[in-house]
């Protein structure tokens, strides 16, 4: 078994790893590959490409994710010494806060390497989108001004420092802004469109225009008040979990004011 970097000349082999059910994994590589806050790795045995994995480094915490294994090549230790390697680098890196999203096929690994569960994302979908959207005078386009309020709104929602992330996909976000104070933002174009808010209000009206025209959402399980709205849009919950994870020390971050999350990549 053979650990090394993943580089742009193994994008065009990792096609047949794509889990069944998963949308295309080459353009998440494509962006680790591309982004200096992201570790990507392989695995390789007898030649052949058979693990991948990423570690992604934020300020004052890490993420592991896509730690995909061959189906022709699970149960010989190979996803655990992709964790184990992550774990390995970000600890060289001092950082002691690691997350992850476990799905039910990667959670034994990840409780075997000392990760424990902190909560619990639900899953909906419905059969009707565009559905008329909600006007609301306080949803608006990005306005650079309150780029730094964004930031610091995202920080403390999520208690990392992802500037470097998420900084890229301000220019097309709408955000909620009432008497010159942003509330919350929804950033269309960042993997799922995550929306953040501090004020139930603002979250929900922007889950309102984003789900105007999406079919399927996925909210921790905390955020009661983003579930009941969905339900009001017509949305029903499907079996598919998705876990957030953690090893080392906790962060200070807030559940119910995630109204919907970036992606299995980043929470």
């Amino acid at each position: 078994m053979e650990i090394s970097r993943f580089t742009s000349e193994d994008l065009h082999k990792i096609g047949p790893l794509k889990p069944e059910g998963w949308p295309d994994i080459i353009p998440d590589f494509e962006f680790y590959v591309l982004s200096p806050f992201c570790f990507p790795i392989k695995v390789c045995l007898d030649g052949e490409l058979v693990g991948i994995g990423t570690s992604i480094l934020f300020e004052n915490s890490a993420w592991l994710a896509h730690i995909i294994v061959a189906s022709h090549s699970r149960n010989k230790g190979i996803g655990s010494a992709i964790v184990k390697e992550l774990i390995t680098q970000i600890n060289a890196k001092s950082i002691k806060s690691i997350l992850l999203i476990a799905t039910d096929l990667g959670k034994p690994i990840y409780l075997k390497a000392g990760f424990m569960e902190v909560m619990e994302y639900r899953f909906l979908k419905r059969d009707v989108p565009n559905i008329v959207p909600r006007e609301n005078v306080h949803v608006v386009n990005f306005d650079e001004r309150f780029r730094q309020d964004l930031y610091q709104l995202d920080r403390d929602i999520s208690g990392e420092g992802r500037e470097a992330l998420i900084g890229d996909y301000l220019q097309d976000a709408k955000i909620y802004v009432k008497e010159n104070v942003v509330y919350g933002f929804y950033l269309p174009s960042l993997k799922e469109g995550l929306i953040y808010a501090n004020l139930e209000e603002a979250g929900l009206a922007l889950m309102a225009y984003k789900y105007a025209t999406m079919d399927k959402a996925v909210i921790p399980a905390q955020n009661l008040a983003g579930l009941t709205l969905l339900q009001e849009l017509g949305f029903v919950a499907v079996e598919k979990t998705g876990r957030r994870m953690l090893l080392g020390d906790d962060i200070d971050w807030n559940a119910s004011n995630v109204y919907a999350r970036i992606g299995g990549n980043f929470g």
